[in-house]
């Protein structure tokens, strides 16, 4: 019975021991970690900062009097800037205008001298042609009165008999009717003939005056477009000449 006991207290004893131990290695383990965790870094946000409403105030106008004056700032450079580019701008492109006005009225003046001279051409050919149909109508005119004029004198009774007496009829006088009558009817077409002439040729002179005329106005004209084209050479050289350099006033 004695034995019994101690054996039990000696394992109960034992028992105690391990459990002690086994806590105090518990407790032991816990603390290394709650160490780990505390030597551990924590990260934590900052706070953001607020600026308070005056100060946006404050830098909103300072941004806008900042962004106003490099506006003024500028815009007082283009304004001293736009002046002389404007000039500038303005002197090419009057330059460029006057140019193509000296062009344009070259090329007028040049479409115009051809015109003329196309006309001038037409008119010359025109009274040349009218001179050649003049003289045509003056040789027949004029081989037609030599030709009455023999007529005029066939028609004398004198010439008439003589002409038939060569007939051998017994009818002389019905001989020397007929051929009056027909020296009468031819003299009559030949006159007739001699009037047309005579119309178309004062019609043809008209006409060569009246080509003549736009032959000597269109020369006329000519000259006087060459002698313009001249003088507007001449001043347009002068022009462009450059002006002499003033010469210094002597000190007294």
């Amino acid at each position: 019975m004695p034995k019994y006991s101690i054996r039990k207290l000696l394992v109960s004893a034992v028992t105690l021991f391990l459990v002690l131990g086994f806590l105090i290695v518990d407790s032991s383990a816990q603390k290394r970690k709650r160490r780990r965790r505390s030597s551990a870094p924590r990260i934590t946000n900052p706070e953001i900062y607020q600026p308070a409403a005056n100060e946006n105030a404050n830098s909103n106008s300072s941004e806008d009097n900042t962004s106003s004056n490099a506006n003024a700032n500028t815009n007082a450079q283009q304004a001293t800037e736009d002046p002389e580019s404007m000039k500038r701008t303005i002197r090419t492109l009057s330059s460029q205008v006057d140019r193509l006005n000296d062009k344009l009225n070259s090329m007028q003046q040049s479409q115009q001298s051809l015109v003329d001279l196309e006309r001038l051409s037409r008119a010359e050919q025109r009274s040349a042609q009218l001179r050649s149909e003049l003289r045509d109508v003056q040789a027949k005119k004029a081989d037609l009165e030599a030709h009455l004029e023999d007529v005029d004198y066939a028609l004398k009774p004198e010439n008439i008999e003589r002409a038939t007496q060569g007939y051998g009829t017994t009818r002389p006088e019905e001989v020397r009717e007929q051929r009056r009558k027909q020296l009468e009817a031819e003299k009559q077409r030949g006159q007739a003939q001699l009037d047309q002439l005579r119309a178309s040729e004062d019609r043809l002179q008209q006409a060569i005056a009246t080509s003549d005329a736009e032959v000597d106005r269109l020369q006329k004209k000519m000259d006087a477009a060459d002698r313009a084209a001249i003088e507007n050479a001449k001043t347009k050289a002068q022009e462009n000449q450059p002006l002499p350099s003033p010469t210094p006033t002597p000190s007294p």
